[in-house]
């Protein structure tokens, strides 16, 4: 018998909503239509994330999402074998969406935990809507009809891909000293060349002065991304609201430089991100 929405059975449902986090902070704040469908698709990519960490052996990382691999696919077939598959395949809409558009979210956790570097920063927007726009965009769909509106849905697009990027951006600049010495360059390449930065550099315990100012320009272009996120057409910002909460979070974490849990601050940006949203 499959599972009901409500019944999302732990530790998938804490991995998929930690306390004062940006995640349980846009779920406790979205539309009610979007939780249970975001509460899936957050489930997912805590455990796709935990398999990107630099710190999971490389072929056990393949392995594993080699096995989520067939449970999409099982997935889009409506046979799913994870509870977090059964979970999502529970419901409503589950039937009127095309679940194998995640294969593009596995293919870039692929490349990120072989260490395939992004060549070309004009990758990175791609990359980032591959890990977590996608997803994004299947919860809205799980939730709702989306607008017939080419336009309006073309700007929802939009904003999903920016919030990914922005996340990236941020996963980068708060990690990516832990994940060079790892050997993973998560930087595109380019960029680096052109600001002369070296393997040394990323790895040493103070940046110094040209990767500082790399990383500084890194920050302008996210807090850049996350104000385009948060720039939803007014017809969708109620039932997409937890977009802009993730936006606000984000934006004020690379703003402030902040890891870790989220404070009582952060929780009122989050309802005010919402409840801009809902007065739409």
């Amino acid at each position: 018998m499959p599972a009901t929405p409500s019944s999302l059975e732990e530790p998938y449902r804490a991995r998929a909503l930690p306390p004062a986090s940006s995640r349980h902070f846009s779920w406790l704040f979205a539309a009610p239509e979007a939780r249970d469908p975001l509460l899936g698709v957050y489930a997912l990519l805590a455990e796709w994330r935990a398999l990107m960490d630099p710190a999971v052996e490389t072929s056990a990382a393949h392995i594993k999402l080699a096995w989520w691999r067939e449970e999409i696919e099982r997935l889009a077939r409506g046979v799913p074998l994870h509870p977090i598959g059964r979970y999502l395949a529970a419901l409503p809409r589950a039937g009127c969406v095309d679940f194998s558009s995640l294969e593009a979210t596995i293919e870039a956790a692929a490349r990120q935990i072989a260490g395939a570097p992004l060549e070309h920063a004009a990758d990175l927007e791609a990359h980032g809507a591959a890990l977590a726009a996608v997803p994004l965009g299947l919860a809205a769909r799980l939730a709702r009809e989306p607008s017939a509106d080419r336009i309006v849905a073309g700007a929802v697009e939009r904003a999903t891909g920016a919030l990914a990027a922005a996340d990236y951006l941020a996963d980068a600049l708060a990690d990516y000293r832990r994940a060079a010495r790892c050997g993973r360059v998560i930087f595109p390449v380019d960029e680096l060349l052109a600001a002369r930065i070296e393997d040394a550099d990323l790895i040493a315990a103070e940046p110094p002065g040209h990767l500082r100012a790399y990383l500084d320009g890194l920050r302008l272009r996210a807090m850049g991304l996350y104000s385009a996120a948060g720039s939803l057409p007014a017809a969708e910002r109620g039932s997409l609201r937890h977009l802009a909460v993730l936006a606000a979070l984000g934006a004020r974490r690379v703003g402030k430089r902040t890891r870790g849990a989220l404070g009582l601050a952060d929780l009122y940006l989050a309802w005010s991100a919402a409840r801009r949203g809902a007065a739409s």
